[in-house]
């Protein structure tokens, strides 16, 4: 492994790229935001919104939004509705799993603080357990389901309240290097990213999973796809997390303070809703050798917040440590005893990055800091 000369971002993150100075893509692209006209960019955004405004007729949205409730969600609804005038309508999909205090007030909180409808999905649960303990055994993917329906089923939505614009915040692949590290406004290709990818159809048929249940996972038709307008928000707006965070906190957004302190974190406001989800995310760690605290630490060593050594002491600190709380709430849900768990999560580790010292415990080799 080699790390960023930057950052902390190790080169096997998957689409990632170095340049030959050993700097990542993700440095390289926050480096280009001093040459951009973001004057420019913003009244990109006022003519774009100027463009679907009051266009929908029948219900009166002039965008939708895709949200979670989190601070990004915040803040997105905040610059559509606040700044620049817009009508939304928010689409959002329940993960099923039990949730945060904060995750529970945060969903109620975008909807009421800024006076929107949002539409919430709430999946097949029984397709949902099939699908997570298969993804996870076979794939390390445990929440490919949820996560397809993420991206599909706003725009579905989208398409049926007919308001073309749909908003998503980050293009991740760009911000934080990716397999589609384009910059560009339209969001329209984010379906064929490595993050929303899916099963392969012989696999859904040999689980024997009714079809139906699968319907907001499929992209809507080619035809639909031309006439949605969905748009990243960071590519008119600079991305950043922190102030991303402080504007939802002014409008009522609550944090995990006092509430629940995640190992495996080194901030407390990103992804709190549930945390049996955030097994998936941290599942980058035994496959790619890193997980969220490299991705934050990275994140506030190029906003100038973090130095990179001390970067390098939060990640080795944290980013291996799954969160207890975490484990125990996906393995209640799945049905696992806690052997079975820690038994398949020992076949995912990278023979390639990870071997394990004489205390049985999995750790990095080759490191090239």
């Amino acid at each position: 492994m080699q790390y960023c000369k930057k950052c902390v971002m190790p080169d096997t993150r998957p689409g990632i790229s170095f340049d030959k100075d050993g700097i990542c893509s993700a440095c390289t692209s926050y480096a280009r935001r001093s040459e951009i006209d973001w004057d420019k960019r913003y009244r990109e955004l006022e003519e774009l919104c100027n463009k679907y405004r009051r266009s929908n007729g029948k219900y009166n949205y002039d965008c939708a939004i895709a949200v979670s409730g989190g601070k990004d969600s915040h803040y997105q609804v905040y610059v559509m509705k606040e700044v620049m005038g817009m009508n939304p309508i928010l689409f959002s999909v329940e993960d099923n799993f039990p949730k945060t205090n904060a995750g529970t007030h945060n969903i109620k909180n975008i909807a009421e603080s800024f006076g929107c409808n949002i539409i919430t999905l709430n999946p097949d649960i029984k397709t949902q357990k099939i699908l997570t303990r298969y993804n996870f055994e076979n794939h390390g993917k445990p929440m490919s389901f949820i996560e397809r329906l993420i991206f599909n089923y706003p725009m579905h939505m989208a398409i049926k309240f007919n308001t073309p614009l749909l908003v998503y915040g980050e293009n991740a692949s760009y911000e934080y290097g990716g397999t589609d590290s384009i910059e560009t406004y339209s969001a329209r290709n984010q379906i064929n990213s490595a993050v929303a990818s899916f099963m392969d159809i012989e696999e859904l048929e040999a689980l024997a999973i009714d079809q139906s249940s699968l319907s907001m996972t499929i992209s809507p038709s080619k035809e639909d796809l031309v006439w949605l307008d969905p748009m990243y928000l960071s590519y008119f707006i600079p991305w950043n997390s922190v102030r991303n965070y402080n504007v939802a906190k002014s409008r009522g957004f609550h944090d995990l303070t006092h509430e629940w302190d995640r190992t495996h974190h080194i901030e407390n406001y990103d992804q709190i809703e549930s945390p049996a989800y955030l097994l998936h995310s941290w599942l980058k760690y035994p496959k790619f050798g890193h997980a969220s605290a490299t991705d934050y630490a990275a994140r506030f060593v190029r906003y100038g917040s973090l130095s990179r050594e001390e970067a390098k002491i939060l990640v080795k600190k944290h980013d291996h440590r799954l969160d207890p709380r975490t484990v125990d709430e996906f393995i209640k849900f799945c049905g696992y005893t806690e052997t079975e768990f820690y038994q398949i999560l020992d076949t995912l580790y990278n023979p390639e990055l990870f071997e394990k010292n004489e205390n049985g415990e999995w750790v990095l080799k080759h490191i090239r800091e």
